[in-house]
């Protein structure tokens, strides 16, 4: 994954140290991302919450994975002035990664299937990246191994390193945020938080921080059709695969990648992908917030336990993510043709949704 081990320069070392800094300077500037608060109804004792990644420089929760994943390569010596910085992905790492690949002064290569839609190369390339395709998708592990051999670069493998590349301890990781920020509510300590799982490094990182605080909150991870987490993690089986791509962007792997940790997850339940789509639609409706497919499932998860909180009579607060802006799929997932010729109807669980806020029940 990494170029061949050589003993580093004095020159090496002073790169690599303002290197550190730049990308430490971005997340000074960057600041922290808003928890808003949706206004449910007073009478369900339930508060929501959404922490909104939306607003990194590069649009998405992954902006917070590409920095932790260039420090910790450089922390670890495998990238100099030289390096070519090589991923697996097609989604928004790699617009990220991009970004931070750009300020360092090197090239980025991402490794993705031919299919990758226009507007997403589009994204990766505004930031000075490459893209380089594979005709199908489980190639790109090996194809990036490879270009990495080739070009004496250095494989940022995300879907290996994501769980162990962030601080579960802290140091300002999305887990303490999410506490700091709802130090001042109601309900301080949030009964449960919501998260999707793509690398597997988010979900990592909160239950591992929970547990290490010793909060009671319990983490519920939903999952997208077609994806190996929930069955995986149903199952007991580490190595699951189903060999089929998610249809819900950012989210959902065909195979269970090493950065998922199965064991600090309390819940996980499968979201159908029909039901992704109408639950983004509703939050942009009922709420005013435009959010991406990914936060629609999360959003699925988080109306499923309030709805279960409501009948036991619970009360306290819910936590999940708003993933990515909305503006990046109005030809896609807001667009009632695209999502047609998917074979999707979110009409039913949109029924669903509006009955539930009526009073009613969500099955």
């Amino acid at each position: 994954m990494s170029a061949a081990h050589v003993r580093h320069s004095t020159a090496d070392r002073a790169w690599c140290d303002d290197a550190i800094r730049k990308v430490q300077a971005d997340a000074q500037r960057s600041a922290d991302t808003h928890l808003h608060q949706l206004m449910v109804p007073e009478g369900w004792g339930v508060d929501v919450y959404l922490k909104d990644e939306s607003v990194h420089p590069t649009g998405s929760l992954k902006h917070r994975l590409a920095r932790s994943l260039f420090l910790y390569a450089l922390a670890n010596g495998w990238l100099t002035s030289t390096s070519t910085v090589i991923e697996a992905t097609s989604g928004n790492t790699a617009v990220s990664e991009a970004y931070f690949a750009r300020m360092l002064g090197l090239p980025y290569i991402a490794v993705m299937p031919r299919s990758t839609s226009a507007s997403k190369v589009a994204r990766i390339e505004a930031y000075g990246g490459r893209c380089h395709y594979v005709d199908a998708a489980p190639d790109i592990y090996a194809e990036a191994e490879r270009l990495a051999a080739e070009t004496g670069g250095h494989y940022l493998d995300q879907f290996t390193y994501a769980e162990r590349a962030t601080d579960w301890r802290g140091n300002n990781n999305i887990a303490e945020s999410i506490f700091e920020q709802l130090s001042a509510e109601r309900h301080p300590v949030p009964t449960w938080i919501v998260a999707a799982a793509g690398t597997g490094g988010t979900s990592s990182t909160i239950g591992r921080y929970l547990r290490y605080k010793r909060y009671p909150t319990r983490l519920l991870v939903v999952d997208p059709e077609n994806s190996a987490y929930y069955p995986g993690w149903a199952d007991g089986v580490a190595d699951y695969s189903t060999g089929m791509p998610s249809r819900i962007e950012g989210i959902g792997r065909p195979r269970t990648e090493a950065s998922f940790i199965p064991s600090v997850i309390d819940e996980m339940i499968p979201v159908p992908d029909a039901a992704s789509i109408a639950a983004m639609r509703h939050l942009d409706a009922t709420f005013g917030r435009r959010a991406g497919p990914s936060t629609g499932t999360c959003l699925w998860g988080v109306w499923s336990i309030v709805d279960r909180m409501r009948r036991a009579g619970e009360t306290g607060s819910i936590v999940s993510l708003i993933c990515d802006s909305g503006d990046l799929y109005t030809s896609t997932y807001y667009d009632d043709a695209w999502v047609a010729d998917k074979g999707l109807d979110p009409a039913p669980y949109l029924a669903r949704l509006g009955a539930f806020f009526e009073g009613g029940t969500l099955a």
